[in-house]
């Protein structure tokens, strides 16, 4: 009786704890797979967010991505021509399509945090609401990993909550 209890209680605390370690999210018929960020330098006042949308369902749209970190959030679109980058806001959202993906990834499509007040820091998570067109929104961590590079490593790749139907 006592060892089931211990184990009880075990699963219990593992339950409670999963939503501080897991690093995707599903609204809907959406899947959000690890939103992340990059350390920002000292004094630096714009970040960028990534991460990908599967798309179970219709099609939808991210439409703005929000944080008490930014005075504001854009979603932008990076391009190269001749050798020349250029940034353009999405000012009507991404589209998801209806069974598909939707990426933001370095050099692509992105969020760029504006006006941060406090520098993301590697290793910290920095707590945001993405709002979408027809699936509503959901809030999310952007896990902060290195300066440059890929998104960080993902210690929890099995854990997969629901934070919001």
């Amino acid at each position: 009786m006592k060892k089931t209890l211990i184990r009880a209680a075990m699963m219990a605390a593992l339950f409670v704890a999963t939503p501080v370690l897991a690093h995707e999210y599903k609204l809907g018929q959406l899947e959000i797979d690890h939103p992340y960020s990059r350390a920002m330098l000292p004094g630096a006042v714009v970040g960028a967010g990534y991460l990908k949308v599967v798309n179970h369902g219709d099609a939808d749209r991210l439409l703005r991505v929000t944080t008490p970190r930014a005075q504001s959030s854009q979603l932008h679109e990076m391009q190269m021509s001749d050798d020349m980058m250029s940034m353009q806001e999405m000012g009507d959202g991404l589209e998801i399509p209806a069974h598909g993906v939707l990426e933001l990834k370095p050099g692509a499509f992105h969020v760029m945090f504006m006006n941060v007040a406090q520098p993301f820091k590697e290793g910290e998570r920095v707590k945001a609401t993405l709002t979408f067109e027809k699936a509503g929104s959901v809030d999310v961590d952007f896990v902060v990993g290195p300066p440059a590079g890929d998104q960080p490593a993902h210690d929890h790749h099995g854990d997969h909550t629901d934070h919001a139907q």
